[in-house]
């Protein structure tokens, strides 16, 4: 990953859902897993109780991390253990993945409880990079110095 002097990102989003039939615990587990390590109490989650479809309980939980010390090790953290599998995938599905200035993209949660960072579209934890440029060669560029992109 190269350090850059300014970080050219605004702030990431991580947000999930632990349904009635998870354990919070090893649900929040999960996502401290894709985490760095060193910094992972630095991270609040706000949780919100949700009504599911069938009336069911869901607990919403989210966080938005600005310090630019711990955005970098965020991405560093989850794209240093990203595969290069998913990386190219990522790469070229990146207009998929990228609107008004953010990269949107969805972890395996089950994964993450094994230490496994993996992307996913069935129950995942939720990334959202939020970019200072907003141009998708911009975002591009800026993915492949971070080394989000392979």
């Amino acid at each position: 990953m190269v350090d850059l002097p300014q970080i050219p990102v605004a702030y990431i989003d991580i947000e999930f859902f632990a349904h009635a039939t998870e354990d919070l615990e090893k649900v929040m587990e999960a996502v401290k897993h894709i985490l760095p390590a060193n910094r992972v109490e630095e991270i609040d989650f706000k949780k919100n109780s949700l009504k599911g479809h069938h009336g069911n309980p869901i607990v919403f939980f989210e966080t938005k991390i600005e310090r630019k010390e711990l955005v970098k090790a965020v991405i560093h953290s989850v794209f240093s253990r990203l595969s290069e599998l998913d990386k190219e995938a990522l790469r070229k599905e990146i207009k998929m993945h990228v609107e008004k200035g953010s990269l949107y993209f969805r972890l395996d949660k089950q994964a993450a409880f094994q230490g496994v960072v993996k992307l996913c579209t069935v129950d995942p934890i939720h990334l959202r990079i939020r970019f200072r440029k907003g141009k998708i060669e911009e975002i591009v560029k800026i993915c492949e110095e971070l080394g989000i992109l392979a």
